[in-house]
């Protein structure tokens, strides 16, 4: 009972670290009065489409992991899909797939394996992009992963800064799996439209 009651605690707190890593990574906020006025041109503006394509680096291994294990289920060591195991991140995203390829922005968030019967996972991140083109603006993602498919698609459910509003479809493929590790370098697409 008390290892439940510690992995609620740790649930509240990676939760509270994403809502409070939600606001931190919104770096171009406007002030209110701004937004305002800008969500009053809105009815005369036309959607954008932004095509975007980046390599996502998780690190679970090592000296310097980019991904922490931060809960997990009492079945989880007992399971072939590591159900109920949290992990969160914050994955450099680079222009190619080499770890020394330039950075573009990070991945910050938190991933969790929620297939009982194949490696599924729940992605919620925000892609908080550092590039000169959308520095401070962010893509948020929230969906269902399913690790072993060649590729998977994954919505995108907002956004700020240029993103703004944004909406869309994120693709991911591996690229590169240690399955001793499971450090991963995985390609998205991502295709936003946005305002």
């Amino acid at each position: 009972m008390a290892k439940l009651g510690l992995t609620a605690m740790v649930m509240v707190a990676a939760l509270a670290l994403v809502a409070m890593a939600s606001r931190l990574a919104h770096a171009v906020a406007d002030d209110p009065k701004k937004v305002d006025k800008w969500f009053n041109r809105l009815s005369h503006a036309e959607r954008k489409t932004t095509r975007l394509r980046f390599y996502f680096h998780d690190t679970v291994s090592g000296k310097s992991p980019t991904a922490a294990r931060i809960a997990e289920a009492t079945m989880t060591k007992k399971s072939p899909t590591l159900f109920g195991v949290v992990f969160m991140i914050d994955d450099p995203l680079t222009e190619g797939p080499e770890p020394e390829s330039p950075l573009v922005g990070r991945a910050q968030g938190f991933y969790g394996s929620a297939g009982l019967e194949s490696l599924s996972l729940l992605m919620n991140i925000n892609l908080v992009f550092t590039s000169p083109e959308y520095n401070g603006s962010t893509l948020s993602i929230m969906g269902h992963n399913p690790t072993y498919e060649t590729y998977r698609e994954m919505p995108i459910v907002g956004g700020t800064g240029f993103f703004r509003l944004a909406s869309g479809v994120a693709t991911a493929k591996t690229y590169f799996l240690n399955l001793t590790t499971f450090d991963a370098v995985v390609e998205y697409n991502v295709i936003a439209m946005h305002y």
